[in-house]
């Protein structure tokens, strides 16, 4: 427990990382409601204290109730926002008029709007204003976090004071916080991170070997520091949690669905064939698209996010693709 006063805290988006953060919320002492469309979702919830569809075989504590109004979200203290990414502005738009402007935001969900090519905090600004707004973000897998293993991840608000109200209502025992005064760049990192990986599973899927899975990891790296620095944030802040720690997990982990898409490419299944029956979609194939245009737009060369991107929506052949890769001009490494 952190020893701060309880408080209500709302989350929008009952997914695997909505539930698992509501979880960590609880845990901290506060009061949770957690928002879903899904009337399933709730009853097991509110009933048996599980999340049967999303996040199966976590106990949820009590202090969790969910509901389908986004209405019982109005005095809530604190707003975590775990919608995925595509889905977050227009969940924000039908739902503005019953969120509390003074209401601090905390941004959770990782990518970038296709529709707008703009990061989740610029979209949020744009139709929430007057709201103060943090960003979560870190290697962090769901279903450890609901389980209380220890986990580690940043939390990012430009207001120093608010950050660190924000981190000790949700800091626990398992789930420790590091505060940062970088939104910007905790927010790249997690949203970039997911291309990587997915390249990171094609070579795995074509078993291309250790050697060249570290060095997408590396070069994976680079690309995310040149456009955190170019959107303005700050290169320790992609070093950390955030970056490379994310990075790092997604990309060599089989339980991440990036990976795991990726995997399944390389071994030649289709995309249509591997996403069929899912409930849950990998969030770097939209990121892929988004970061892409994104880094078009801002003139930065990111060859690994073009390269899945192609390979994602452009029906581009792997082999082709991995070979041009390789065929790209020497260069210095800096």
């Amino acid at each position: 427990m952190t020893g701060q006063p309880a408080k209500k805290i709302g989350v929008l988006g009952a997914g695997a990382w909505g539930t698992a953060l509501a979880a960590v919320a609880a845990e901290a002492g506060n009061d949770v409601i957690l928002w879903s469309r899904n009337k399933n979702v709730v009853s097991d919830i509110n009933n048996e204290h599980e999340n049967k569809l999303y996040l199966k075989g976590a106990n949820l504590n009590p202090r969790i109730t969910a509901t389908t109004e986004t209405s019982n979200l109005q005095n809530c203290d604190v707003l975590l926002l775990v919608v995925p990414s595509q889905h977050l502005g227009s969940v924000l738009k039908s739902s503005k008029d019953q969120i509390n402007p003074n209401t601090p935001l905390v941004l959770c969900t990782k990518g970038v709007e296709i529709k707008s090519g703009l990061l989740m905090t610029e979209m949020i600004a744009e139709i929430l204003p007057k709201n103060p707004l943090a960003v979560l973000s870190g290697p962090t897998f769901a279903i450890e976090v609901a389980n209380k293993q220890p986990t580690a991840v940043t939390l990012a608000c430009a207001d120093e004071n608010l950050g660190k109200n924000l981190s000790l209502t949700l800091n626990n025992r398992s789930f420790r916080i590091y505060q940062s005064l970088d939104p910007i760049g905790a927010e790249i990192g997690g949203a970039v991170k997911n291309v990587i990986a997915i390249a990171c599973g094609i070579v795995e899927g074509k078993k291309l070997g250790d050697n060249a899975r570290a060095a997408l990891i590396t070069r994976g790296l680079s690309e995310i520091v040149k456009l955190g620095l170019a959107k303005g944030g700050r290169r320790e802040t992609l070093m950390g949690l955030s970056g490379m720690g994310d990075l790092t997990l997604t990309c060599t982990a089989t339980q991440s669905r990036n990976y795991a898409l990726g995997k399944a490419l390389g071994e030649g299944i289709s995309i249509e064939n591997y996403l069929k029956g899912r409930i849950t979609v990998a969030e770097g194939l939209s990121s892929s698209k988004s970061v892409t245009k994104l880094a078009q737009k801002l003139f930065i060369d990111m060859p690994i996010c073009h390269a899945v991107c192609d390979i994602l929506h452009n029906d581009a052949d792997i082999d082709a693709t991995i070979a041009q890769l390789l065929a790209r001009p020497q260069k210095a490494e800096a």
